[in-house]
């Protein structure tokens, strides 16, 4: 004998209407994530409003535009005298056919073409790629609000892999070089306006060195004669705090320059490779991501060694000895870092 509930049941599921993908309310409007065909307007999305979905820019003038929010990938396309900011993007930025336009952007993939005159404040986590392409300036990307350090995690950017000046040109000139660092007098205030519309009202926003997420970093530029070194912070929960106050005194110590970061994972045998056998570096290369800093200046290991020590608490940082040391462990880094990203 069969169930006697059975026949309600088929009933009750004949019954049910079907949901499609198309038909949900929770489905994302795709006119919510594109902006396009503007002139002479300010505006943009505040965080949460992009929560990592793809975005478009296109067809604007004159226009100020601020994505302050992390997102999978951005295109912008046919944008004339415009100011950009765009939050974390985890995959690629592209800007094809812009002109005179001035932009903040964080993302893993950079990428132009056919632009001309374009200034950007950038943290890209590749080898930034420019093609057919003219007038491009780089800076090191600079700016804070609350939000943006959480953004740079949902995004799986870390603020230290920052390769913004390693410019690849696909289509370089035999004469001219299509691209150039901004002056390091040049700061993001004075490229890009902070936003004062209602839309804007609420957020926090700082381009200070002392606050970005980012670490100004000096990029290939270096000056002539100087010494080299590595500094190295292994992980640990007090060590971000203690990296940040370090940079910020180098800094402000002004007889060095933050050349570049790195953050790379490190095994038991890269350690001793690098710093030798301390057991003290092996087992904090276990805690996560080491990060390096290449500094340059007079006398860099010793003033690393007299900034740091006061600052550094219990947290384990390598910090060299002597000049010729620093820069030997820089070389060693370097290939470790060199290693990694071609994997």
């Amino acid at each position: 004998m069969g169930c006697p509930c059975s026949k309600t049941e088929d009933k009750k599921e004949e019954e049910t209407p079907k949901v499609y993908s198309w038909d949900r309310k929770d489905r994302p409007d795709p006119k919510d994530y594109k902006i396009e065909d503007l002139n002479g307007e300010t505006i943009g999305r505040v965080p949460g409003k992009v929560d990592g979905q793809q975005f478009i820019i296109k067809n604007c003038q004159n226009c100020n535009i601020y994505i302050f929010d992390h997102s999978a990938t951005i295109t912008i396309d046919k944008c004339q005298d415009c100011n950009i900011f765009l939050g974390p993007i985890k995959g690629s930025i592209f800007l094809r056919n812009c002109t005179n336009c001035k932009a903040v952007i964080a993302c893993q993939q950079f990428r132009t073409r056919d632009c001309k005159s374009i200034d950007v404040y950038l943290h890209c986590s590749s080898q930034p790629i420019i093609e057919t392409s003219t007038k491009i300036r780089f800076g090191c990307f600079q700016y804070h609000y609350p939000e943006l350090a959480d953004q740079f995690a949902k995004s799986n950017l870390s603020p230290y892999c920052n390769t913004w000046d390693t410019i690849h040109d696909f289509s370089p000139m035999p004469d001219e070089q299509n691209w150039s660092q901004l002056p390091e007098s040049a700061k993001v205030s004075d490229y890009l306006p902070l936003p004062t519309t209602e839309q804007f009202q609420s957020m926090k926003i700082s381009t200070s060195a002392d606050d970005s997420v980012v670490p100004l970093t000096l990029g290939g530029k270096k000056h002539k004669g100087s010494q080299s070194s590595l500094v190295a912070f292994f992980k640990d929960p007090s060590s971000d705090q203690r990296l940040r106050k370090f940079i910020n005194e180098m800094r402000n110590e002004g007889s060095c320059s933050l050349v570049r970061t790195t953050e790379i994972n490190m095994d038991a045998g890269m350690v001793t490779r690098l710093f030798g056998e301390d057991n003290r570096y092996i087992s904090a290369a276990t805690n996560g991501p080491v990060v390096g800093l290449e500094f340059a200046g007079a006398n860099t290991a010793q003033k690393c060694q007299e900034v740091a020590q006061p600052l550094i608490g219990d947290s384990i940082v390598y910090l060299p000895q002597s000049p010729e040391e620093g820069t030997q462990a820089l070389d060693g880094w370097k290939n470790l870092v060199e290693t990694q990203m071609a994997m």
